[in-house]
């Protein structure tokens, strides 16, 4: 698994998780529960993490979608 992309925008996770389900990309989002340690505040990046022969399809898709800037350069 290789990292798309990090936010602590729940909306933007879920689109990006559903543009990616849609996609037949197998995905995961880690650091979920991390809300239970910084007291639900929502500070700490949420991580998107792709099936790393699938991670150049997952960013042409999300720039497709107009998410250009939530995932950065690499």
């Amino acid at each position: 698994m290789k990292e798309l992309l990090r936010s602590n925008d729940p909306v933007l996770l879920s689109f990006v998780e559903a543009l990616l389900g849609e996609a037949g990309i197998g995905h995961a989002v880690l650091d979920t529960n991390m809300s239970i340690v910084e007291g639900s505040i929502g500070i700490l990046p949420r991580r998107v993490l792709v099936e790393e022969d699938r991670w150049l399809q997952a960013r042409r898709i999300l720039r497709d979608a107009g998410l250009a800037e939530a995932i950065g350069d690499e």
